[in-house]
C-alpha cells in the first residue's frame, strides 16, 4: 500500500548566514545587486511591494512551498522563524486566490520577521499597510487559499526560474526582489561595493548632465555602422 503522504515537510536545521552578513545588504538597491550579478538574480516583474512606501529590506529567506490555493506551509513557516528572517512562499504563482493577507502580516510584525516575499496573491492591502511590513506578491485578490497542505519549510523553492534556499540573502525595494546566494555573500558584496563606486563616478558635464558614453559616441562614428540615410 502507498504510504500517505504527509501534509508538511518540514527541514529546521538549515544553515543561515551571520547577521554582519545580512546587514552589509540593507539598503542595497536591487538594480545594483542585479549588476553584482551579471544582470541575473531578480524575481518575476509581477511581483512587486503592496507598499512601495514601505519596501526596502535586506534578510535571511527562510522557504516555503505552499503550492497552488494553499497557505498551510505559509503558517507552519511563521511557527518556526527566527527574528529578521523573510518569508519567501512559492505557490507556482497561482493566480485563483491570496495566500497572504493582513493576518499573516501582523504576524510576521509579532515575530519579528523582516519581510514576506511570494510569487502568489495578497489580500486585505489595507490591513498589510497598516502594519508597516514589506509585503511582495504576483498580484492582488480578496479571494482565500485553503489551509490543507502538503507543502514544504525550509526546502528549496523556485520562484520566477530563480532557485532559492533557506538562509540565502533576499533583497527587496520599489523595484522588485533579488535573492543573493548564501555561498556567494562574500563575491557579490564585493562585486556591489564596485557597481555602486562606477556608478557614482560615472561622468558628468558642468552642468550634471549625464550623456552617451564615450565609446558609443566613438562606434557610431567608426566604419563598424552602416548609415541608410
Amino acid at each position: 500500500m502507498i504510504n500517505e503522504r504527509p501534509l508538511l515537510t518540514v527541514r529546521r536545521d538549515f544553515p543561515r548566514p551571520d547577521a554582519r552578513s545580512v546587514r552589509r545588504f540593507s539598503g542595497a538597491a536591487t538594480v545594483h545587486l542585479v549588476d553584482a550579478m551579471d544582470g541575473r538574480g531578480a524575481l518575476g516583474y509581477q511581483i512587486k511591494a503592496i507598499n512601495p512606501e514601505s519596501s526596502a529590506f535586506a534578510g535571511a529567506a527562510l522557504t516555503c512551498y505552499a503550492g497552488p490555493d494553499d497557505a498551510l506551509a505559509i503558517l507552519a513557516a511563521f511557527q518556526i522563524a527566527q527574528p529578521g528572517d523573510v518569508i519567501v512562499a512559492a505557490t507556482e504563482a497561482f493566480t485563483g486566490s491570496a495566500v497572504v493577507g493582513d493576518l499573516f502580516a501582523a504576524m510576521a510584525v509579532s515575530g519579528a520577521l523582516t519581510a514576506i516575499v511570494t510569487d502568489g496573491l495578497a489580500r486585505d492591502c489595507d490591513g498589510i499597510i497598516a502594519t508597516g511590513l514589506p509585503v511582495f506578491a504576483g498580484g492582488i485578490s480578496p479571494n482565500s487559499a485553503a489551509q490543507s497542505g502538503p507543502g514544504t519549510v525550509g526546502l528549496p523553492v523556485v520562484i520566477s526560474g530563480v532557485r532559492i534556499a533557506a538562509g540565502d540573502v533576499v533583497v527587496g525595494d520599489r523595484d522588485g526582489v533579488v535573492v543573493v546566494a548564501q555561498d556567494h555573500l562574500d563575491d557579490v558584496h564585493e562585486q556591489l561595493l564596485a557597481v555602486r563606486a562606477a556608478e557614482s563616478s560615472y561622468p558628468k558635464d558642468p552642468d550634471g548632465h549625464v550623456h552617451v558614453p564615450q565609446y558609443v559616441r566613438d562606434l557610431l562614428a567608426s566604419d563598424q555602422v552602416r548609415y541608410l540615410s
